[in-house]
């Protein structure tokens, strides 16, 4: 069956499309009403341009440079100067799924008709992602301020025939890439270069899919909390309906569901339900808030993102119905950097939380289970390294959870003097996302060995289905073994979602 078409409006699209068509090549469509009104402020475009009146980016210069008047025989070259010149970039190279979610979120964008570009550019970029030309960009470079004009840049030039991209594998100049796709490069009319790089969409890009990301992950470590749980002879208690009522919110009330769902019809749970200790360490007792808080935060995020994927975010917007072209901020990328921030820090939480449980498992002091999971310690040293490797992401996510955003360096001779550092804020939560998934995969492992010991009695119902899907991976560890693959393993079925729909389908939906 061939995937379903994303139609792009300017006004409908959700997290769930840019993933589809930026991982999964989903088709893209033109809206036909989106597109008059991109014919319509094409054409107020146009008519500015020939009454010759000053409109910042139009018929003036840059930046510092919006003072300087350019003549109407020289707007086209003013756009065509304008990419090169932003294209500046450093670094590693974005990936395949991040760029084409910048095609498809700056598309999205244009086709609100407030940014005056040609209906024939707008059928450029959709083609552009149909056919799997994929400009190269460099990932350093963006201030986050007039949007992320630097990476933008270099997914522009590709229109206008410059520039690098992708296609079919190979690595191509522009011009090459777009002639064996069967496209023909612009040259870029008035205002259309600025339209293509005023905008967020490098940074909402990147923070839409980690988002999408850590959804799953905050999935993820509800079940490696509700293994450790087991595991770890915890109780239930701390995970009843009646304590998440008198403190209502949302996502505590949901991860409390989710554990006692998991562990629903543990063996290993009613075994010890009348034994003396009356209460767990906060890594197991408070998974309800510290998770809870964690898709409280992400919850938030996804609203930011939402909002800006719909958003115009170009410079100057031209509202037609007036007759006015309004000069404004709506590029600057403080309030998706803010919330990336709190992305990145949402997720490094669930890893922090997670290595205290890994702790706790792989201590014989606090376990009650053989020392670091061994069944033969001291020959062999079992999953004691796993946690050394855990506590150093955890390390690195504290650095990383730093905010970029309150930092600010003036550019454009000082007529820019606030940015957001948005773009940083956006790569900073993706390698936070990373080290988590790793952090999650780490402590499966060493639960489902733990689980191991406690044999014959059953896991819960989600329980043992995680448990099940690991070992049809990941076998017991009886002897030493190089664990860096298991742990790949392990990220594997996080990744692809095996892990969370074995779950699922024996325990029913989570949260």
């Amino acid at each position: 069956m061939d995937p379903q078409p994303v139609l792009v409006d300017g006004c409908t699209l959700t997290l769930e499309d840019v993933e589809a068509v930026a991982r999964r090549h989903h088709p893209v469509m033109l809206d036909a009403t989106a597109l008059l009104r991109v014919e319509r402020a094409r054409s107020f475009v146009e008519q500015l341009v020939q009454e010759g009146r000053v409109v910042y980016g139009v018929t003036t210069g840059f930046g510092k440079f919006s003072e300087v008047v350019i003549p109407p025989e020289q707007v086209r070259a003013l756009q065509r100067n304008l990419l090169r010149s932003h294209a500046c970039g450093v670094g590693p190279e974005l990936g395949e799924e991040v760029v084409r979610a910048m095609l498809l979120l700056r598309l999205n964008a244009l086709m609100k008709g407030y940014s005056g570009v040609r209906p024939r550019l707008c059928h450029l970029l959709t083609e552009m992602l149909n056919r799997g030309v994929q400009p190269v960009v460099p990932s350093q470079g963006s201030v986050g301020a007039s949007g992320d004009l630097v990476p933008l840049a270099h997914l522009a030039l590709v229109c206008q025939g410059e520039g690098e991209a992708f296609f079919q594998g190979r690595r191509l100049p522009g011009r090459e890439a777009l002639a064996l796709a069967g496209l023909e490069p612009l040259e870029l009319e008035a205002k259309e270069g600025l339209a293509l790089i005023n905008g967020t969409q490098a940074m909402t890009a990147i923070g839409c899919l980690v988002a999408l990301d850590g959804g799953r992950l905050a999935q993820v470590a509800d079940v490696a909390a509700a293994m450790s749980l087991e595991a770890l002879r915890g109780t239930l208690s701390a995970f009843s309906p009646r304590l998440m009522e008198v403190r209502p919110h949302p996502g505590q009330a949901q991860v409390a569901a989710n554990v006692r769902r998991i562990c629903a019809e543990s063996q290993i749970i009613a075994s010890h339900r009348f034994c003396s200790r009356v209460q767990d360490a906060y890594s197991l007792r408070c998974v309800p808030q510290v998770h809870g808080a964690s898709r409280d935060a992400l919850q938030h995020v996804r609203q930011v993102l939402e909002r800006e994927i719909n958003a115009a975010t170009d410079n100057p917007l031209l509202f037609v119905d007036n007759g006015e072209a309004l000069s404004g901020g709506n590029f600057h990328g403080q309030p998706v950097a803010l919330a990336l921030e709190y992305l990145g820090m949402a997720l490094a939480e669930l890893a922090d939380i997670s290595e205290r449980r890994l702790e706790r498992l792989l201590n014989p002091a606090l376990s009650g289970l053989p020392a670091f999971l061994s069944p033969h310690g001291g020959l062999h040293s079992g999953l004691m390294i796993s946690q050394y490797t855990a506590a150093a992401l955890v390390s690195e996510n504290k650095v990383l959870a730093h905010p970029a955003v309150v930092d600010s360096i003036p550019t454009s001779a000082g007529q820019e003097d606030h940015v957001s550092m948005g773009n940083i804020s956006a790569r900073k939560a993706a390698a936070i996302a990373g080290n988590v998934e790793a952090v999650l995969a780490i402590e499966l492992i060493a639960a489902a060995q733990a689980l191991d010991f406690l044999a014959p009695r059953r896991p819960g119902l989600g329980t043992r289905a995680a448990w099940e899907c690991l070992r049809a991976e990941i076998p017991h560890l009886e002897e030493d073994q190089v664990l860096a693959p298991w742990v790949e393993r392990a990220r594997g079925l996080i990744r692809s979602g095996r892990l969370l729909a074995a779950v699922q389908k024996a325990a029913g939906p989570l949260g």
